[in-house]
């Protein structure tokens, strides 16, 4: 009886504390769920945070940029908004009047036109000029500003005829109110002043490109025509440098010698004239051959003279063949001591004593080569 008890009251024992120990788990997991809560909704908290700070540094950003934008604009175009501003003035000053001028004309509303024509049309000119020397600032706008200037003078005349008869003072008045902001436009905005570097590059642009025509059209007029199989026809250049001169009245291309060229011939000329007058041969019999020249004689003896002396016939100088002169330069390339730069044919005869001839064309096949 008392072992049962024992057991009942153990089991009760047992009991309880697995109770204990259930409640404490899910007291456990509360709390755990509870700090996981909380750090979620401060991490939440913390990125909304975040993404206030970056909304607010992105307005920010771009106010700044706009403001940039703006300040940006106002300072490009700082000559062009107080010249519209007085175009502005103008046109609400004219454009009233020759409106009620029309009227007043006509004697119906279709005069109140007239200022699409006094006012309109030399802007609209104005307005081209600025936009085709923008766009395209090679291509001449003589015709637009000729347009500017015939519109003006129209809008000018026609704002002089309607205040004539309030007096001179006032149709003077007028005719520059109407053309003022026109004129400040074309001076300050459609045609700025160039500074003296730029001029100088437009002139010798202009300059270049004159000359560049030229020269084509003369090469379209020595080209030769190729005529395939079929029939067509196409123009054949020859590649090279050339100078532009003038033949009988005519413009020829000539072909431009280089300096390093030239300048090697004629070296090479004076010296194998020196070379020739240098080391003559003695006569072994001892005689001389100057001595043994026949003498010219004319039919009156006081015309008698003698006969100039014949020059020394010198050997041939000994030469190398092409194969030679190859062996001689392919030596000279791979000796680093050598001082020859392959490129120039001055530099080729300089070191393996060849003719300037065959220096240019060691040149090519070496240039051809690589």
């Amino acid at each position: 009886m008392s072992t049962w008890a024992e057991n009942r009251r153990a089991d009760r024992v047992a009991d309880a504390e697995q109770r204990r120990a259930d409640a404490a788990a899910k007291l456990d997991r509360t709390l755990t769920a509870a700090a996981a809560q909380a750090a979620q909704r401060r991490a939440d908290q913390a990125a909304a945070a975040d993404l206030a700070d970056k909304r607010r540094a992105d307005r920010k950003a771009a106010r700044a940029a706009a403001f940039a934008r703006l300040t940006g604009w106002l300072s490009e175009h700082r000559v062009r908004l107080p010249i519209y501003l007085l175009a502005v003035v103008s046109a609400v000053m004219a454009i009233p009047a020759m409106s009620s001028y029309g009227h007043d004309t006509y004697g119906d509303w279709t005069g109140n036109a007239l200022p699409a024509l006094s006012e309109l049309g030399m802007w609209a000119f104005a307005l081209a000029v600025e936009v085709s020397a923008r766009r395209h600032p090679d291509r001449p706008t003589w015709a637009l500003k000729t347009g500017v200037w015939l519109f003006s003078g129209v809008g000018f005349a026609l704002n002089v005829l309607h205040g004539l008869h309030r007096g001179w003072d006032a149709a003077v008045v007028m005719g520059i109110v109407s053309v003022a902001g026109v004129i400040a436009h074309q001076i300050a905005v459609a045609s700025p002043r160039r500074s003296r570097a730029e001029r100088d590059d437009s002139r010798i642009a202009r300059q270049a490109a004159k000359k560049i025509a030229k020269v084509r059209t003369v090469a379209v007029r020595h080209a030769v025509a190729e005529i395939d199989r079929d029939g067509a026809a196409r123009l054949v250049f020859a590649p090279g440098r050339y100078t532009l001169t003038r033949h009988h009245g005519r413009a020829r291309l000539v072909a431009a010698i280089e300096a390093s060229d030239y300048v090697g011939d004629v070296l090479a000329d004076e010296v194998t004239a020196w070379l020739a007058t240098q080391d003559r041969p003695a006569d072994p019999a001892g005689d001389d051959p100057i001595a043994d020249a026949p003498v010219l004689t004319l039919d009156r003896p006081s015309e008698q003279r003698k006969s100039t002396r014949k020059r020394a016939t010198h050997p041939a100088p000994k030469t190398r063949t092409i194969e030679q002169l190859r062996a001689d330069f392919a030596a000279a390339l791979a000796d680093p001591t050598v001082p020859m730069n392959p490129a120039s044919a001055e530099s080729i005869r300089k070191a393996i004593h060849c003719a300037p001839k065959a220096a240019r064309q060691l040149r090519d096949e070496h240039q051809a080569n690589q």
